[in-house]
């Protein structure tokens, strides 16, 4: 059941006068729950709180991490019907998508536990003293990873799960040992309120310090503003708007004490198609971007949005064969009136661009809330002066881009703001034969697709979910995988320090039996004294 209350710590709270409910775009009306926003003392009194946590959790074993993580997973499995309904009646997505983000969330929560449980991520690296060493002797240096403090986590509008209350930027830093202060969505406050009672509840079964979790309502912009400026929060994790990530990102580098801002803001995610894989499969690959685009209203962050390729008459079929495959498809309900009031109106700002051509629009009428998907072209040359059609259009909308030659698709590409994904399809061999447009794509984008599609996001520890800004505020880090815990954490390191005070992952003895590099020799063995 869903309080409409904040969660500070283990206890809900709801001090404040400013309410608020979500909205279901399927019936187009508001839901029952009213949501109370978090004040300025309740938002002081959760980071207190994450703040006194953190001194305990930060050194919490990685065994008992896990055993929080699962519980937290089984606490999410248990929610069972009653989470689901409440997710599709908020977003207006189907059951099946709703279930599948929830597998996912459980599976990155999982993951995190098993990483944790293990212990080599914390890269313990060990360069033992030389006394004897001439002319100087060498100093015993040891470092390892060490969570950062409290931070604040923002809840996504399109992922109520995986990218929210309980989702990736969670799990990683709870894993890090890093107390999460969410800033739940007030689109999905209801999926936030359910997620957030299943993370107190593992809390308190596994006996976390109390602050450890709290999630804050909010209908504006104002409580995001005050944790992000608080000066005990450590970092930041955000999924969201370009507009949204860049006004954190600037209000954290303000701050007396700067702190990161790691910003996923989407992209979008340029595809280019040779020559040859149009001309023998125009037909084929023209129905599977159908889809891509379409797919889930056009509301992920990888939607193909940019369709690259020389001019040509397969080209000039591929886009023929898009037109009549993308109106084939029924549309269908977006997350919010307000998110369709802004793909309408980022549609029109690209359409009213000069010589831009409108190929495909669904015409027939829609429901309210549901989304018309839209195909258009332009020129190489009129894309590469008019920065406007660059513009993410978040919805079931995407461009054909048609080059004159090599040359001006290399830079096209060059001169494309950073990119989460960049997609090449191509015949067997074909692709060996643009190495420069293909090191063009490298140097734009944090993720490289061969013959597929840009929609999808695998949870597995190669992929790298992020880009060069403005995909991401870091490339450096990834937001999705185990390898996403690296963002709440900083390198430490102990010089001639006493072997029982270490921490256990530097200790001779290495009980943990974890790997560590130890002389420049990756091992899991002690060190013999």
């Amino acid at each position: 059941m869903t309080t409409g209350k904040n969660y500070i710590g283990n206890q809900v709270s709801a001090k404040g006068n400013r309410t608020f409910k979500t909205f279901n775009p399927e019936l187009d009306q508001e839901n029952e729950t009213v949501f109370t926003e978090a004040t300025k003392e309740e938002i002081d009194e959760a980071v207190n709180l994450a703040s006194q946590a953190f001194k305990e959790f930060s050194t919490i074993s990685g065994t008992k991490k896990a055993e929080f993580l699962n519980t937290i997973a089984d606490e999410i499995v248990a929610l069972d019907d009653t989470l689901i309904q409440m997710y599709c009646s908020e977003t207006g997505l189907p059951e099946g998508r709703a279930k599948g983000e929830r597998g996912r969330t459980i599976g990155q929560l999982r993951s995190f536990a098993n990483l944790v449980a293990e212990g080599s991520w914390v890269e313990a690296t060990i360069d033992t003293a030389q006394p004897t060493r001439e002319p100087l002797p060498k100093s015993d240096i040891r470092k390892m990873l060490i969570p950062i403090g409290p931070v604040v986590v923002f809840g996504a509008s399109n992922f109520p799960l995986a990218y929210s209350t309980a989702g990736g930027d969670t799990a990683a830093a709870l894993a890090s040992g890093c107390p999460v202060l969410v800033k739940s969505h007030p689109m999905h406050a209801g999926t936030g309120d359910l997620v957030a009672s299943a993370i107190v509840k593992a809390a308190q079964k596994t006996g976390m310090p109390n602050g450890v979790f709290s999630n804050l309502n909010s209908s504006g912009i104002e409580v995001g503003q005050q944790l992000v400026s608080h000066p005990k929060v450590k970092a930041v994790g955000f999924t969201g708007s370009i507009k949204g990530g860049r006004a954190l990102y600037d209000l954290a580098a303000k701050r007396d004490e700067p702190i990161p801002v790691f910003a996923e803001m989407g992209s979008i995610n340029p595809v280019v198609i040779l020559p040859k894989a149009l001309e023998n499969r125009h037909q084929e690959i023209a129905k599977t971007y159908a889809n891509s685009i379409t797919l889930g209203t056009g509301q992920f962050c990888t939607n193909p949005g940019l369709l690259l390729a020389i001019k040509s008459d397969s080209l000039t079929n591929f886009i023929k064969n898009l037109s009549e495959e993308i109106i084939k498809i029924n549309p269908s309900c977006m997350l919010h009136p307000n998110i369709k009031k802004g793909y309408i109106t980022n549609k029109e700002k690209v359409i009213s661009q000069e010589n831009v051509s409108v190929v495909a629009n669904f015409s027939s009428e829609v429901q309210n809330n549901y989304a018309a998907q839209t195909v258009v072209t332009v020129e190489g040359k009129e894309f590469l002066k008019n920065s406007t059609l660059h513009l993410e259009v978040f919805g079931p909308f995407s461009m054909v881009v048609q080059c004159e030659n090599k040359s001006e698709l290399e830079m096209i590409i060059a001169n494309l703001e950073g990119q989460l994904t960049g997609t090449v399809i191509s015949d067997t061999d074909e692709v060996s034969e643009y190495p420069t447009v293909i090191s063009a794509l490298q140097n734009r984008v944090g993720r490289i697709i061969f013959n597929g599609v840009p929609t999808g996001v695998e949870v597995c520890e190669s992929m790298v979910h992020g880009g060069p800004y403005p995909a991401s505020t870091d490339s450096r880090f990834t937001a999705v995988g185990i390898n996403s815990i690296k963002r709440w954490v900083r390198p430490f390191s102990y010089q001639d320090w006493p072997n029982n005070l270490l921490p256990k992952e530097l200790q001779n003895e290495n009980s943990m039996a974890i790997f560590r590099t130890i002389d420049g020799v990756k091992t899991n063995e002690k060190i013999n004294e």
